[in-house]
């Protein structure tokens, strides 16, 4: 659908055995062979110091360990520029407590911030590739607070629910789910909240998506923001930083000064030219964004995130695997094309 983001689905934990195994997707330019020269992006600094949590088991870290075993040393290399960066952990859809109960007992053994997104809303991304979500409203809310249980009073950043309150603007989420949408959103920052080391941003789309922010002001509140620290943008997209600060700059001003935050895990190198039907999925020629840090130079701006999780497929396009599964030879052509 032209203009929609790149669905997301949850991280998948790949054994190292099966990593090996992976192949490169067919019918794509990430399946050219990976040592094959790529564009680079633009130089820039050096990347500011960040306060998260880099998760030591990722799909990325296991990745560099299989490459290095099987003496494929530069691709192994390559890949560190994603595997030792933070990365948010999306909360498993059938239970999230263990996965998120490790990674806060890991970040805060670190003294880090752990990052999270909150991605199991029912009717979610519309039934397409990342559909599914919780059955109903009440699996919904359990499924919420266990994933607020497990965080506890761990110092966190929760993206709440990508896509849940643009898919409402855009009609995409029938109008029968839209006031249980709002409640559930709600009552979720309520929630969240009440772990006192939790910040929540609820989800605003993307410049390309909504061309009007204005849209998004008034559902926006009604989906708890005015109880959240603020909103996320560009979450799996690939929008320039520029852009998304002029955008978010302008919700802020309607909605009471809210900052927010913008995912840059793959803009490097900005959206697919020409965009076209489904230019947000897995398109070729992208790059690492900038690398996670809160020192961000704007005031508005609360942090770079990399929300999205480098490597991971969009879906089923362009030669990819399943939404959220890892792809390794995609992954490496964002961390060849980076700029660091």
């Amino acid at each position: 659908m032209p203009g929609r983001p790149r669905p997301r689905s949850l991280a998948a934990v790949l054994g190292v055995a099966l990593l090996i195994a992976a192949a490169p997707g067919c019918g794509s330019e990430e399946s050219a062979p990976a040592h094959a020269p790529a564009e680079a992006a633009p130089a820039e600094a050096a990347p500011a110091p960040s306060p998260y949590w880099v998760d030591p088991e990722s799909d990325a870290a296991r990745q560099v360990a299989a490459w290095e075993a099987r003496g494929r040393n530069g691709e192994a290399q390559a890949l560190r520029r994603i595997s030792e960066r933070p990365m948010a952990l999306w909360g498993p859809g059938d239970d999230p407590g263990p996965a998120i109960r490790r990674a806060a007992k890991g970040a805060k053994a670190a003294g880090r911030v752990l990052l999270l997104a909150a991605y199991n809303i029912p009717h979610r991304d519309c039934g397409l590739h990342s559909a599914g979500g919780a059955a109903d409203a009440t699996a919904y809310r359990n499924w919420i607070g266990a994933f607020a249980d497990a965080v506890g009073d761990a110092r966190a950043v929760v993206v709440l629910e990508p896509d849940a309150v643009p898919h409402i603007v855009d009609g995409c989420t029938r109008a029968a789910h839209h006031e249980e949408r709002f409640r559930l959103l709600s009552e979720a920052v309520t929630r969240l909240k009440r772990n006192r080391n939790t910040k929540v941003y609820l989800d605003a789309g993307h410049p390309a998506w909504i061309p009007d922010p204005m849209q998004l002001v008034g559902p926006l509140f009604k989906a708890g923001l005015g109880q959240a620290d603020g909103f996320s943008l560009n979450v799996s997209n690939f929008q320039p930083d520029a852009s998304g600060r002029e955008y978010g700059a302008r919700i802020s001003a309607a909605a009471h000064g809210k900052h927010f935050v913008i995912d840059t895990s793959r803009n490097g190198l900005g959206p697919l030219p020409g965009g076209g039907h489904e230019s947000w999925c897995n398109p070729p020629g992208r790059a690492l964004g900038i690398a996670p840090t809160d020192r961000t130079g704007d005031p508005l701006v609360d942090a770079y995130l990399w929300i999205k999780r480098p490597g991971e497929s969009d879906g089923p396009c362009r030669g990819g695997p399943a939404a959220g599964r890892w792809w390794p030879d995609y992954a490496l052509g964002l961390a060849s094309r980076a700029a660091r």
